[in-house]
């Protein structure tokens, strides 16, 4: 699973008389989820919430043997019975043709081989690389709305790094469905800022972490303040490991076969769908920082903010529309 850092700031009391916030959290997918929500009528929805994360882990949590991901990936073809895994497939190929495959879901093979899905292998060797990528290619996968199937037996599908915003689009779509209009929804990094913080009668704001960070100390490069729109942020923070001196980090580039190698550190990405957005950031930590860049101004409608290493220290990079709502901790 991927792992992302945007975290809720915190909270302003200076207007002790505006509703209270209702705060529910839980576990999901591998990570935690926290929502922040104001209703007048002080519903809680946490067992709403957790049987619906439940129902969406069982269509495409790949950690989960029984989930409708986990049937295609060992066999050729399933039918759904739940009504999603067509949507993550049909936004999976809206980005892989955008990003011209930089964003692809048929990495399970090489995730595995790197050590950072639910069937860990050892170190793979340059041949066992080559092997593995001739299964990778979202084009080898075929889908309607009732069914998906594959051209060969072995492919097999990761929705890691798209999965976790989708799950917040569904709880969002979910709290809209009930009424509520001002909310702070987050899974694991991911999430959705809807309405205002009405403690603050503010915009919700948000913390980037630095990269610099350890597990241990965690401390913000940047915040950002957002009405109305999702966040999603990928990195190379917490999730990789070690060998001979070597970093190796979970963010896999499918035209390598290894994990993405470059001066790009993170990657936020801003956008009306959580799911896209979830999508984008893989796509773009695997692009590097001159690829990522040059696509960014090719595609005006992607709000990003980038930080990369430079023999200086760190560089950041804002899109247009973002900037003004960012502020950089210098």
């Amino acid at each position: 699973m991927l792992f992302v850092f945007l975290f809720f700031v915190g909270w302003s009391y200076s207007h002790a008389w505006e509703k209270k916030p209702i705060r529910i959290d839980g576990r999901t997918m591998g990570t935690t989820y926290h929502i922040t929500y104001f209703d007048a009528q002080a519903r809680d929805f946490k067992t709403s919430v957790d049987s619906l994360l439940l129902l969406v882990n069982r269509s495409i949590n790949t950690y989960d043997s029984s989930s409708e991901v986990s049937l295609f990936n060992s066999g050729k073809a399933i039918k759904f019975n739940l009504p999603y895994f067509y949507p993550v497939l049909n936004k999976s190929k809206e980005v892989f043709d955008a990003s011209s495959g930089a964003f692809d879901p048929t990495v399970m093979p090489l995730v595995n081989a790197w050590g950072f899905g639910p069937a860990r292998e050892a170190m793979p060797d340059s041949a066992r690389i080559d092997s593995l990528k001739q299964l990778v290619g979202f084009t080898k996968i075929l889908f309607n709305p009732d069914s998906v199937w594959k051209t060969d037996d072995r492919i097999q599908l990761d929705f890691g790094g798209i999965g976790q915003g989708f799950g917040a689009d569904i709880i969002t779509a979910f709290l809209k469905g009930k009424g509520i209009k001002n909310m702070l929804v987050e899974l694991g990094g991911e999430g959705m800022a809807c309405g205002a913080n009405l403690k603050s009668g503010k915009a919700w704001e948000l913390g980037i972490v630095d990269p610099n960070s350890t597990h241990e100390n965690q401390f913000l490069k940047a915040y950002v303040s957002l009405t109305d729109r999702s966040y999603t942020t990928a990195g190379n923070y917490f999730n990789y490991y070690e060998i001979d001196g070597r970093k190796y980090a979970h963010t896999i580039d499918p035209a390598t076969g290894y994990p993405a190698q470059n001066d790009l550190l993170s990657v936020s990405v801003f956008s009306e769908d959580c799911t896209i957005a979830d999508a984008w950031d893989t796509a773009l930590m695997a692009m590097g920082r001159e690829k990522a860049i040059a696509l960014l101004r090719q595609h005006p409608e992607i709000d990003a903010f980038l930080i990369f290493s430079t023999p200086q220290g760190l560089g950041t990079f804002a899109t247009e529309k973002i900037a003004p709502y960012l502020t950089i901790v210098q």
